[in-house]
């Protein structure tokens, strides 16, 4: 426990850790509380600080869908390979996108052989190499849920108002409400409650979780990212659980309203719809993708370009799927730090920094959670 004196509070941190224990311990039926956490900056916070050996025996975490770049399927990851492959054709994408395997092979792969793709840190750089290179078609890989998708529609917008022609956007961002959704429906895991994701709650409102408790009758506790974040919501879910008193707890007020951003939502509605999308481990989801509009059709890089992509299977004993259903946690995979590291990822959880494989391969977990 000395661990705990790291945390900015460590006496609250006891005080919370205490509250947990005494709570399962009054209620024997429900340990352990099995709890999913969405947001894999969550998944990383919890193994950094050390927070599921803490909680051992009392609470099980699950992982979920939280990492956007390990939710892009193959098959949409394959299109934006076609695409940077076309003559005069510039693709501009986030750096953790570069090494996630497609069915095809990877951007930096095609990178090698003389594909223009360029590492970016923001949409605003994609539109200035449309600016610099009037000559050549930009097409910026759009992934993310509602964190970063307003952004992106930011700069949309401000390529159409500047005219730029020839910037364009290939949008595989995601709602995230509908993917847990579709776990719950599953029914593959059975789960108790539900960590909210921070950032995405911040635009969408803790008020959009509230299908949790309504219909599935579970709580949900919108968290931040610090350790006391975290084992707040873990302590409010557990009472709830407890207490048999469902709902959605806004732990993390100081970023989180209600209603959300305004702002931010209102920039979506405008410059996106809302549609079916393709999840890795998932299969389609309805409504849970975000493609440019018909008034901005012309930035739609999936419009303005012919692309056909063949399907391909996931390759062979990975597992990544299941993992972001919560199904198993990544040591259960049979090519977890075997075939599948950091080094060497077959699989998208390995690769991205939000990744529960990488996670759990960084901190050393290697014990499987049945």
């Amino acid at each position: 426990m000395e661990f705990i004196d790291e945390f900015r509070d460590p006496a609250l941190a006891r005080k919370l850790i205490a509250q947990i224990r005494h709570k399962v311990a009054a209620h024997p039926d429900i340990r352990p509380v099995r709890l999913m956490e969405f947001c894999g900056g969550h998944t990383h916070a919890i193994f950094h600080f050390g927070l599921r050996q803490m909680l051992a025996g009392d609470v099980d975490m699950r992982s979920g869908p939280g990492c956007p770049v390990c939710v892009t399927a193959a098959a949409d990851l394959d299109a934006a390979l076609v695409l940077a492959e076309i003559p005069d054709v510039i693709l501009a994408t986030f750096g953790d996108m570069v090494r996630v395997p497609g069915g095809h092979g990877t951007l930096q792969e095609i990178k090698a052989g003389g594909a223009d793709v360029r590492i970016v840190y923001s949409p605003m750089d994609a539109l200035s190499i449309a600016k610099r290179h009037p000559d050549r078609e930009v097409v910026f890989l759009g992934v993310g849920f509602e964190t970063t998708a307003p952004g992106v529609a930011a700069i949309v917008r401000q390529a159409d108002k500047a005219a730029i022609g020839n910037f364009s956007v290939l949008s595989l961002h995601k709602l995230t409400p509908p993917a847990m959704r579709a776990i719950l429906d599953a029914g593959e895991v059975a789960l108790d409650g539900i960590i909210g994701p921070g950032h995405v709650s911040a635009v969408i409102g803790s008020e959009a979780w509230q299908f949790l408790p309504a219909t599935y009758g579970i709580p949900c506790a919108v968290a931040g990212f610090e350790p006391l974040d975290l084992l707040s919501a873990i302590a409010a879910l557990v009472n709830a659980v407890a207490e048999k008193e469902p709902g959605v707890l806004n732990t993390y007020p100081r970023s989180v309203r209600p209603q959300g951003n305004q702002v931010a939502r209102q920039m979506l509605e405008q410059v996106f719809e809302v549609g079916p999308a393709a999840w890795r481990g998932f299969g389609p989801i309805s409504a849970s993708g975000l493609s440019l509009s018909r008034d901005f059709a012309a930035r739609d890089a999936a419009r303005r370009f012919t692309v056909e992509v063949e399907p391909v299977p996931e390759p062979a004993g990975c597992r990544c799927g299941e993992v972001l259903r919560g199904v198993i946690a990544p040591p259960d995979c049979p090519l977890f730090r075997r075939l599948c590291s950091p080094r060497n990822p077959i699989g998208p959880c390995m690769v991205s920094a939000e990744g529960a494989c990488a996670a759990y391969y960084k901190y050393n977990e290697g014990v499987p959670v049945r």
